[in-house]
């Protein structure tokens, strides 16, 4: 079974969270900026290069390691919130590692940017960020993000202290 490190940013404005769909391929659902780790680089390392590669963005602000998934591709059903483009397959253990960014201001409310050299080998990749509520139904229900990236929204809501939105 292949093995990929991946590194990935949960950046918080607030109670918004940075998200993103691919246009291109709608079925896949919500994700966060990050990729697979390059030889010889660092978790923190590669989350940054990847968050400026798939955002356009830099960001100058600590990035606080927050949680881990080990996801076994392999045996899951190619269904649902796991279900992979059909030219970028992903099979093998994506070995994750979680980083918290938070800033006091959205650099924009929505954009697209394009991923041009993805690890995967494929053409680029056309990325819509957009900031949705933390603690809304949107960022509530797992199913809403592709493979896993839901899973750690209860662990970034405990770091995100007593601010809610007012309904």
């Amino acid at each position: 079974m292949r093995i990929y490190h991946k590194a990935y940013v949960y950046l918080t404005c607030g109670t918004d969270l940075l998200v993103f769909n691919e246009p291109d391929t709608p079925w896949l659902g919500m994700q966060v900026p990050g990729g697979t780790i390059d030889p010889g680089e660092s978790f923190l390392h590669g989350a940054m290069r990847e968050f400026a590669e798939e955002t356009g963005l830099t960001l100058d602000a600590a990035f606080d390691h927050f949680s881990d998934q080990d996801i076994p591709f392999e045996t899951i059903p190619p269904v649902g919130q796991f279900r992979p483009a059909p030219d970028r397959p992903l099979l093998g253990r994506h070995i994750r590692r979680n980083y918290h960014v938070r800033i006091a201001e959205q650099p924009r409310q929505e954009w697209e940017h394009f991923e041009i050299y993805p690890s995967s080998g494929s053409g680029p990749i056309r990325y819509r960020f957009f900031w949705v509520d933390l603690f809304g139904p949107e960022a509530g229900d797992a199913e809403n993000f592709f493979a896993a990236f839901g899973e750690p929204i209860e662990a970034l809501r405990c770091r995100v202290p007593g601010i809610r939105k007012a309904a």
